[in-house]
């Protein structure tokens, strides 16, 4: 019984993880202002009729925090990189020498700003949200668990840790999320 309890909470523990690491990923795409390779990872490029990663068709890099340059590996695909890019709907125009394609990242308006905090805000009570339900799904396995024989001490105890793993985790979202505000918020 008291591995069931162990497994259990793993499990809880280890959804609640994922759901952090996944809003450490979104909110990193978002734009804080500075110029970031991260910027382009959901751009994708028709690579000799695949649809293939700009990561895997070219290296991306920030030679100043206003600017993201695109060094292709062949040079065929410039054209094709720059459709891409304003296919993606960034709201980024592509700029290129014949040799590299270059993005100039425009400074975000005040107005810009308040309207990606809140973006981001959104984006971590959702994630709150998926880390109580995760809590709601465990304490409801300590009650299957508890009907087949668990000893309602251990049951307890599990709802305690469970709730302790999700003060933990919500406590992780704010710290991501009042990072990333700082960041939108610097000008």
């Amino acid at each position: 019984m008291e591995e069931d309890v162990k497994i259990v909470l793993e499990d809880a523990a280890e959804k609640m993880g994922k759901a952090v690491n996944h809003l450490d990923q979104e909110i990193g795409k978002v734009r804080a202002g500075k110029a970031n390779p991260k910027m382009l990872e959901s751009v994708m490029v028709d690579y000799y009729g695949t649809m293939t990663p700009i990561t895997q068709v070219a290296s991306i890099n920030t030679p100043d925090p206003r600017t993201i340059a695109i060094q292709p590996w062949e040079k065929n695909l410039i054209p094709i990189i720059e459709k891409a890019i304003m296919a993606a709907n960034l709201g980024m125009n592509p700029d290129n020498n014949g040799d590299i394609i270059r993005i100039n990242v425009p400074p975000l308006t005040e107005e810009r700003r308040k309207d990606l905090v809140k973006q981001v805000r959104k984006m971590g009570e959702d994630t709150r949200i998926v880390i109580r339900n995760i809590r709601r799904d465990t304490n409801e396995e300590f009650k299957k668990l508890k009907k087949d024989g668990l000893p309602e001490d251990m049951e307890k105890d599990g709802q305690d840790q469970v709730q302790k793993l999700t003060d933990k985790y919500t406590k992780l979202v704010d710290e991501l999320l009042e990072k990333k505000e700082k960041e939108i918020l610097t000008v």
